[in-house]
């Protein structure tokens, strides 16, 4: 599968690992429909790939409502004619550990809010699932040919404190065989599913961590650095273009995955 020439349709694309996927296809010749609740970097960010020489459309969309993200490839379709490529990559983390005990009682002082597991369930988990349906249906309906990609994390491996990021993220790794799968039964060929899962990525959010906690964290990575954004926008298109690569979730994190049990001593 050529990148050049197809349309692309990248949620949480205003910023961080999606903006560089977003970028990377762009420069590669493709058609990027870029999403994301935030309208007025969405906007700026696909006015830059224009002002680069790329073909980008930039569309306001919630991921978790059903019509926006309908409105987000109808979009697609509308501007460029078809849907060859999907990554679902919008996503947000709300960290907090299920029970806290206050110090001086030792008695349960806090424990995770509801709405914040509640908030990060409907972003990561139900909005990949509606902008796989919505781009699928579509795909599967008109015979375009292409690749839903799901983006899941390093941490799907189970971190104290991301109960609900973490199980968002080992849920979507299990889709690109289960969804496979399910394509294959129906006797949709041509559609196939990919997984990503980054490691811990040079984004702002990331970068701004203070420099011990980073420094902390780093320890625990082999390649002894962040992976840049731009090494998950490589492995994206690596992804499109090899049609051998489906049913299956790649890791992109330097070594992460190994853990710090590991660690030199």
């Amino acid at each position: 599968m050529n990148i050049a020439g197809s349309v692309a349709v990248v949620t949480g694309a205003a910023r961080g690992i999606g903006l560089a996927i977003a970028r990377w296809l762009a420069a590669g010749g493709a058609k990027v429909v870029l999403g994301d609740v935030l309208a007025e970097d969405v906007e700026r960010a696909a006015a830059a790939i224009r002002d680069a020489g790329g073909e980008a459309i930039a569309v306001a969309a919630d991921v978790t409502r059903d019509d926006d993200v309908a409105r987000l490839m109808d979009a697609a379709v509308e501007r460029f004619g078809a849907i060859h490529v999907v990554c679902a990559n919008a996503g947000i983390a709300r960290d907090g550990l299920l029970l806290e005990r206050d110090a001086a009682t030792g008695k349960i002082a806090r424990v995770l809010a509801t709405e914040d597991f509640r908030a990060v369930v409907e972003v990561n988990l139900v909005g990949s699932f509606l902008t796989f349906r919505e781009a699928a249906r579509r795909m599967a309906d008109n015979g375009w040919q292409g690749v839903l990609i799901v983006i899941s994390s390093v941490n799907r491996c189970g971190p104290p404190g991301q109960l609900n990021y973490a199980s968002t993220k080992a849920a979507v790794a299990l889709w690109p065989k289960l969804l496979a799968g399910e394509l294959h039964w129906c006797g949709i060929r041509g559609i196939r599913v990919v997984g990503i899962a980054p490691g811990y990525t040079g984004t702002d959010a990331l970068r701004s961590v203070d420099p011990p906690a980073l420094e902390s964290l780093l320890r625990d990575v082999p390649l002894g650095r962040l992976v840049a954004p731009e090494e998950i926008a490589s492995a994206v298109a690596h992804v499109i273009e090899n049609e051998a690569i489906h049913g299956t979730t790649l890791e992109v994190t330097g070594g992460a995955t190994y853990g710090p049990w590991q660690r030199a001593k």
